[in-house]
């Protein structure tokens, strides 16, 4: 595949936040530690300080791959982590479906291309790709369907505890359905088998992701790390009996999310009193504050503070940190100095800073992950014939029409030139009407505007009529922006893996990893 890169202010997909950043505007320094550049990593590796147990990391990650039978690029990177010249590079997402929209992937190739440059530039120290499975969120309905041709694919579960412990006893009627869209061409077969084999033959979907997106990554030694651990979580217990007793966190970002605001950004994130949730079986819910004990939201269970310290010594397992808490948790227990995440992600990560440096843990570079749009061959050849660039397609669609049909017509469309002489004789009438009766000149401004109104209106009449003309061009523009453009979102938004892999194979991972610029700063358009 070949590529071509655009900046990502054309794609008009981006917040005003993650543009700033990127272009590396003074106001938001305060608010992160390092800039994504190589100068900045650097930095990041020269000042890291990790407090974590390396051993411990090793044999849990050991344990969880136990019988998964990894590669040797994975096992070596598992063995490198306890060595203090190793640092990971690291991104977190949800367990979605059969991997969720694109940028899920996405994330996941910027994460190992930044390791492998990484390397390049510090050959005397070892970088690991991590992705880190969000196994104890619990909004299952957010990760619970998947779309292939304009066709939801959905898992029918109820569940109220963490995603990562729910049993795949029920998704055998997804799976099929997944499978019935791959058809039966050697890329589709080869992707039906590893789904199958991942929701089929494993107990949980932690498990079952840990498979599949191990088996499309490993060959890259990208590590999968499910935190959900007793072991790790004792790392992290300190500050959690901390912040569930001082509410630290809370006023640390409420801090942090107001200076973003003042200067016109919008958060992404709101924290709370209490940023854990409690844990156990198939319950996670929010621990509160009332009545002078801690207690577990829409149960019984409650704890007074000496009870509460008890139990996260005992059971660290069983608190569960937020949005907000989480990326602390992980920089906690990995050695990592840059956090690979979509516009989102970057935003509230801002909104971290602060409490990062409350609780002396450092704050790792943020990068903004890699986003594409691959256009098929059949979306290039009509571009071409309609006379766009690559570029224009990120135009509105009636945009794209309208400069088509001004570039192809031959009528005058446009009542510019007869609008300004209009209100050149209007000026005259004004000064006019001025000289007899000065509140005749109030009468000549609306009739003018009147008349602007009418003329603009009747050059709208004049485009519909013209556009009826070229019926056939505008419907090759609406198909070409609904395919690669599908709801109107980007493609990565919505589209899974799916059809990518069936036309592609193993070529689109490749290209994505050969193609993909972590420290590019440019949207990436790949055509086959």
């Amino acid at each position: 595949m070949q590529a071509k890169y655009i900046s990502y202010k054309e794609t008009g997909s981006f917040s005003k936040l993650v543009l700033d950043y990127i272009n590396d505007e003074k106001q938001l320094k305060s608010f992160y530690s390092y800039r994504p550049d190589m100068e900045g990593l650097a930095k990041a590796i020269e000042h890291r300080h990790f407090p974590g147990n390396r051993a411990t990391l090793v044999q849990v990650l050991q344990d969880q791959y136990q019988h998964l039978q990894p590669n040797k690029s994975v096992t070596k990177n598992i063995e490198l982590l306890a060595l203090d010249n190793t640092f990971t590079v690291t991104t977190g997402h949800q367990l979605n479906l059969f991997t969720g929209p694109l940028y899920f992937i996405y994330k996941i190739v910027t994460t190992i291309n930044l390791a492998i440059e990484l390397k390049m530039a510090h050959p005397d120290k070892n970088f690991v790709p991590v992705y880190w499975m969000a196994t104890e969120d619990h909004d299952f309905d957010e990760i619970n369907h998947v779309s292939v041709d304009e066709k939801n694919i959905s898992w029918i579960q109820q569940t109220n505890g963490a995603t990562g412990r729910l049993s795949t006893k029920t998704v055998a009627a997804a799976v099929m359905a997944y499978k019935g869209y791959l058809g039966i061409s050697k890329n589709g077969k080869r992707i039906a088998k590893l789904v199958e084999q991942a929701y089929l033959q494993h107990d949980n979907l932690a498990d079952a992701t840990r498979f599949l997106v191990n088996n499309l990554f490993e060959k890259y030694g990208l590590v999968i790390v499910n935190a959900d651990n007793a072991q790790l979580k004792k790392q992290f217990a300190n500050i959690i009996t901390e912040d569930i007793i001082q509410h630290n966190s809370a006023k640390n970002i409420e801090s942090s999310s107001k200076n973003l605001e003042d200067l016109g950004y919008k958060t992404q994130v709101n924290g709370r009193d209490i940023n854990f949730f409690y844990l156990i079986d198939n319950l996670r819910e929010r621990l509160i504050f009332e009545n002078g004990k801690y207690a577990v939201n829409h149960t019984d269970i409650s704890f007074t503070e000496t009870e509460l310290k008890e139990e996260i010594e005992s059971h660290p397992e069983r608190f569960s940190p937020n949005v907000v808490m989480r990326p602390m948790y992980q920089e906690v227990i990995l050695p990592n100095i840059a956090y690979i995440g979509g516009g989102a992600e970057v935003a509230y990560w801002m909104q971290l800073k602060a409490n990062f440096d409350f609780y002396k843990v450092d704050f790792p570079v943020l990068l903004l992950r890699n986003s594409a749009l691959l256009i098929d061959k059949r979306s290039a050849q009509n571009l071409y014939h309609l006379g766009f660039s690559l570029e224009d397609i990120f135009l509105p669609v009636e945009e794209l029409k309208n400069i088509w049909v001004k570039r192809n017509t031959t009528a005058l469309l446009s009542l510019a030139d007869e609008t300004r002489a209009i209100n050149s004789i209007f000026d005259q009438i004004k000064l006019n009407a001025y000289k007899i009766e000065k509140t005749l000149s109030v009468s000549t401004d609306t009739a003018k505007q009147r008349t602007n109104h009418l003329l603009a209106n009747l050059e709208k009449k004049l485009f519909r009529a013209e556009k009826r003309k070229h019926e056939t061009a505008l419907l090759q523009i609406d198909n070409v922006k609904k395919r690669l453009f599908p709801n109107g979102a980007l493609q990565e938004r919505t589209l899974n893996i799916a059809p990518m892999y069936v036309n592609y194979g193993e070529d689109f991972l490749s290209s994505c990893i050969e193609n993909f610029e972590p420290l590019g700063g440019d949207f990436t358009v790949l055509l086959p």
